[in-house]
């Protein structure tokens, strides 16, 4: 246990304007700083693979209509199981989606998304959270990171990342086997693969106790749907703390700093 608090918190990169209730988890841990000291650990979970992880959805400035973007991705099997930090963007996207903001955020971002560069959807994203002051004075740990993975402890339900069709793809193994989930009850099973440690990531059930082997945080901030299924007895050392309420919750933030 950590003698200095460390307060963290987990999401997938969440689009390309974060959630707002990633923003309220940022609030949520600077106000606790300033209640007990500590550190700020933002765990990035770039390893998911979901594309809907990374949908962004904002409101006309002068209708209040909303609309939901996107990134674009080089191929089908990229965009359904290359995890985020390998999902490359397409040439193209960041300008044909510039194009578009005007309408929707304040100049300042759109000359901030602009700007942004990274070659990848979990890139862009951590990119574009600096840009917007959100990470100022907190660390990053990011669970693709090799270092991270084979410093975590070992789980049983855990995702795999290997090549397959000319990508990377993150395969979950089950049943002794590796395999790719096409929906409902349908999988694609892949050939039998050697792994290392550095290729592997925690499923949703397991990555509480993953996260904190490495991070060995002494408070936690969750959302609603974060605190229905963790298990609070994987790591009975933390303190849990629920993440300050916000309205919209699942749509972008893009508000102006005060």
């Amino acid at each position: 246990m950590s003698a200095t608090p460390i307060i963290a918190f987990g999401q997938q990169p969440c689009g390309f304007f974060p959630r707002r209730f990633l923003f309220a988890k940022f609030q949520t841990a600077r106000r606790l700083q300033a209640e007990i000291g500590g550190e700020i650990v933002f765990f990035c979970h770039d390893s998911d693979h979901d594309p809907r992880e990374t949908q962004t959805t904002l409101r006309h400035r002068k209708t209040g209509e909303p609309m939901t973007l996107n990134f674009a991705f080089e191929n089908k099997l990229q965009r359904k199981f290359s995890p985020q930090y390998l999902k490359r963007i397409p040439a193209g996207w960041r300008e044909n989606t510039a194009r578009q903001l005007g309408a929707f955020v304040a100049p300042c971002w759109v000359e901030a998304f602009k700007a942004t560069t990274a070659a990848t959807v979990a890139d862009f994203c951590l990119e574009m959270y600096t840009r917007m002051g959100l990470l100022e004075g907190i660390r990053v740990v990011r669970s693709s990171d090799p270092a991270v993975r084979a410093a975590a402890c070992d789980v049983t339900e855990f995702f795999v990342d290997v090549p397959h069709g000319g990508e990377t793809v993150r395969a979950r193994l089950m049943d002794g086997g590796l395999k790719l989930h096409e929906g409902g009850d349908a999988y694609t099973a892949l050939p039998e693969a050697k792994f290392a440690k550095e290729q592997v990531s925690p499923a949703r059930d397991s990555r509480l106790r993953w996260m904190q082997s490495v991070l060995h945080c002494t408070h936690y901030i969750a959302g609603a749907g974060e605190q229905a299924y963790l298990n609070h007895a994987d790591a009975p050392e933390i303190t849990f703390v629920n993440r300050d309420p916000i309205d919209r919750s699942d749509e972008a933030y893009t508000d102006l700093p005060a």
